[in-house]
């Protein structure tokens, strides 16, 4: 529960500190004298949207804090552990400061803390219905979510949810990779055809390296023979003038003056060396010259196979020597085009997997909300009644949704009925006759639905408008009850409601020359008495008023019965 709120410098509040308590806190005060400050500064301590217009004038920033006791609620003390901003395990603290310039910080735990951050935690322990919480109430999804928190679908809705986010994320991936095959579909047409007219000219065997030089060596095969012809006749064929002749004779003229001057033996034995290797030159020549004949069938088909790879690299826009490799390319792409579709099929068997498991957790959403709005329902008819409207009757129309696709909420469409006369049939929350009973069945909601609640601290703020009476009273009961167990506060211009509180802050604006101010004061039992005597009788207070407000006062017990 809020234990401390604490202000300095925001709008008509130079400084305000309040120790809060248990229980139905009734707010009250003259019209304009500021109430709703207590809310502003509430609202922007948790998260709301900040404003420099909202500062003191002559003050260079706004301060809020804020001290709760978490004792009674769980869930934010998870969130403070999980987020590693837990400093004590029954407190937290939260600081909201706005600056001139329009920025604004926040500290939970005297830690910097983001606005989502602390958008987060306030949800788990405060919640404020508005002036206008009727008119949110004639919203769908808030009709939905007020059944389901009701029937604590939590976990269920958590489930459902990361289910859908689940199918929605493989139902993305399958509509872009379907629009990625439709494109490509023309573009598999051409592959195939690209890849089967590469295989009828068998460009993935010819290598176009080596048939150029085939075409090369054709070309020229009689130059090569005549040639070779020629060299066999000079280097030995000729028996008289071949340079292997002429080696014999220079070798026996050097055997012989070897004997003579031996110094010119070595130089035999270089010629004898040379004449080797003239020999074996001739013999590879002659080997190489027999296998080796003019093939003009040979050459055309070379001629031609040259001409076909040179046309198909224009054809493709490659050099003719990287065809082979474009034609790998070509598969490799045609084979992410037919992944593409083998991938398409996976994905449709994952989404009908999921939506198995959205069908079968949509179903139990949907039972629960139908047994949760029955008693749901029969709650509110029953606070209804009580509100003045004793023919009253309340239903939760649950139906399945027009679309069956899975949804981040379930398959059901929520609409809230109202029969508030005897005799007419029960019509949409929206078309109900009068704005007075609208308030009435918005708070009877909003009772009934709270019963059901863990927020341990409840703000109302002015949600008794447009009734009086009897009925006045017994929403300040039904408030009173639901501060039992929890920390009420209900800003209230109803004296039924204000003598039915624990506690009583009065809010007083004080005018002097220079500057307007805003206190609040915790009223003691006998101040108490005359606030509700002004509630009760305006401008003049009299005995009689003063004693009335006394009976109230006693009526409902000024002790804290909790």
């Amino acid at each position: 529960m809020l234990c401390n709120l604490n202000i300095k410098d925001l709008a008509v509040v130079e400084s305000l500190s309040l120790e809060l308590a248990l229980g139905l806190t009734v707010l009250t005060g003259e019209t304009g004298a500021g109430k709703s400050i207590l809310l502003t500064a509430l609202g922007l301590a948790l998260g709301e949207r900040a404003d420099s217009g909202l500062i003191r004038p002559g003050a260079s920033r706004a301060e809020i804090n804020l001290e709760f006791s978490v004792a009674d609620a769980r869930d934010a003390r998870l969130w403070l552990e999980e987020n590693e901003l837990s400093d004590d395990e029954e407190v937290c603290l939260i600081r909201r400061v706005v600056s001139q310039d329009g920025r604004s910080r926040a500290f939970i735990n005297n830690r910097p803390a983001t606005l989502q951050s602390l958008q987060e935690l306030a949800s788990m322990l405060v919640e404020i219905h508005g002036q206008h919480a009727h008119l949110r109430l004639l919203d769908g999804d808030e009709q939905r979510r007020l059944l389901d928190e009701s029937a604590g679908n939590k976990t269920l809705l958590e489930k459902l949810a990361g289910i859908f986010r689940h199918w929605r994320s493989v139902r993305d991936e399958l509509d872009a990779n379907s629009k990625t095959i439709e494109r490509g579909t023309a573009r598999e047409e051409l592959l195939r055809y690209q890849i089967e007219e590469m295989e009828q000219h068998g460009v993935e065997a010819l290598d176009y390296d080596l048939l150029s030089e085939e075409q090369t060596l054709q070309a020229n095969m009689e130059k090569i023979l005549a040639a070779g012809q020629t060299q066999l006749e000079q280097l030995y064929d000729d028996e008289k003038c071949s340079v292997n002749a002429l080696l014999a004779q220079a070798i026996h003229a050097m055997a012989d003056i070897g004997h003579i001057a031996p110094d010119f033996s070595e130089i035999e034995t270089l010629l004898t060396e040379a004449q080797i290797q003239v020999k074996e030159a001739v013999g590879e020549l002659r080997r190489r010259m027999e296998k080796m004949e003019a093939d003009p069938k040979r050459l055309a088909w070379v001629d031609e196979k040259l001409g076909e790879l040179h046309r198909l690299a224009r054809k493709h826009h490659v050099a003719p020597r990287d065809l082979r490799q474009h034609v790998e390319n070509l598969r490799t792409e045609l084979g992410s085009i037919e992944l593409g579709t083998e991938k398409n099929a996976q994905l449709r068997q994952e989404m009908e997997k999921l939506e198995r498991e959205y069908r079968e957790l949509a179903v139990q959403l949907s039972k629960s909300r139908l047994e949760g709005g029955r008693k749901l329902e029969a709650q509110i008819s029953s606070v209804i009644r009580e509100l003045g409207m004793p023919q009253g009757q309340f239903i939760i129309e649950t139906t399945p949704a027009q679309s069956n696709l899975p949804t981040l909420f379930g398959n059901d469409r929520i609409e809230f009925l109202v029969s508030a006369n005897p005799g007419l049939p029960p019509r949409p929350l929206g078309k109900v006759a009068s704005g007075g009973e609208l308030s009435r069945i918005s708070l009877a909601i909003q009772v009934a639905a709270t019963d059901a609640k863990t927020t341990p601290t409840l703000v109302f703020d002015e949600v008794d408008s447009g009734i009086g009476g009897g009925v006045a009273e017994i929403v300040g009961q039904k408030l009173r009850l639901l501060g039992k167990d929890r920390q009420i506060f209900c800003v209230t211009h109803l004296h039924q409601v204000a003598a039915l509180g624990h506690q009583h802050l009065l809010v007083e604006k004080t005018i002097d020359k220079t500057s307007t101010k805003t206190q609040v004061r915790k009223l003691a039992p006998n101040q108490r008495k005359h606030e509700i005597a002004r509630m009760l009788g305006g401008v003049r207070i009299t005995e009689q008023t003063l004693a009335h407000a006394e009976e109230m006062l006693a009526a409902s017990g000024s002790s804290l019965d909790i």
